[in-house]
């Protein structure tokens, strides 16, 4: 199945964080040295206003990546046509460096979880999932890049891995993986609560391990919370050092790849997520960023 060229400007390396509405104000006062910035592309659906006159600030002086959490990727009902819409409006307005959403669902018969669901590993999961990514990367005209879930919930009877699910997704479709190096180690360590897994960070370099590197456009680190008898991909705090460990690993194994600094709650000062990016600026690449098509 072939895909879309990409049409606007690409960002092959280099760190960015997450751009939310406290920092929006101190990161185009101060303009700090960043690759990239990524926002929630639902929150700027809304045509004119104060929101998107912002992110058309901000993006005069960085490229910026949309990062949704809505398309429903693996919904059997097939995309929302309203929301596809709107998006589709979004990226003609920003001319983003990437569009990425989650391989999850969240829209059933009359129902909408607002959540980020796990899809059953199962070969007709994944038809339905290509499908639904080919509608998207045809009506953007571009190719987008689908991110692995911290999985709270897990279905019977799987045909295969996870990694394997991604990478055939992005064999059959053309579409790039966002690969989230906190939800890797947050399943690992969740898996190890059940007593499925001995050792978390050996399951997150297997998993790691077991993703194509070409299909690899993005990485997203992050920081995560335990709660007695589950792990919570909350997005509250510093990045953990086992998680600073296997991103090292997804380096030497994926190159020099873009690489986000994800933190949505208990948001502290901007320049703690700046410490964060600089402290992902100095951990060494095995060389540098592998030719991707249009990645």
């Amino acid at each position: 199945m072939t895909s879309p060229a990409h049409r606007y400007p690409t960002v092959a390396s280099g760190v960015g964080i997450g751009w939310r509405h406290p920092h929006y104000a101190a990161l185009l006062d101060r303009q700090p040295a960043l690759d990239f910035i990524e926002v929630h592309s639902e929150n700027f659906f809304t045509p004119g206003g104060a929101a998107l006159s912002v992110l058309l600030e901000g993006r005069k002086s960085y490229p910026v990546s949309l990062h949704g959490v809505g398309l429903s990727l693996g919904s059997a009902e097939g995309v929302d046509p309203w929301h596809l819409d709107h998006l589709a409006r979004l990226v003609q307005t920003i001319e983003p460096v990437r569009v990425s959403d989650h391989a999850s669902f969240a829209r059933g018969t009359g129902l909408h979880a607002n959540d980020l669901l796990p899809v059953p590993l199962s070969r007709t999961a994944l038809d339905v999932m290509c499908d639904n990514v080919s509608q998207v990367q045809d009506r953007l005209q571009t190719r987008i890049a689908v991110e692995n879930l911290s999985a709270y919930v897990q279905w019977r009877g799987n045909e295969m891995d996870e990694p394997a699910f991604l990478n055939a997704l992005a064999r059959r479709t053309g579409c790039l993986l966002l690969v989230d190096v906190n939800n890797v180690y947050v399943n690992a360590l969740n898996a190890h609560l059940r007593g499925e897994c001995a050792d978390p960070l050996n399951e997150g370099r297997r998993w790691l391990d077991a993703v194509q590197p070409h299909h690899v456009a993005e990485l997203h680190l992050a920081g995560h919370v335990h709660c007695g008898d589950i792990v919570i991909d909350d997005h509250g705090s510093r990045v953990c050092d086992a998680v600073w460990s296997l991103y090292a690993h997804a380096l030497q194994i994926y190159g020099a790849v873009p690489t986000l600094i994800e933190w949505d709650t208990d948001l502290p000062e901007l320049q703690v997520l700046l410490d964060e990016a600089e402290h992902a600026r100095s951990v060494p690449a095995s060389r540098p960023a592998l030719t991707r098509q249009d990645a």
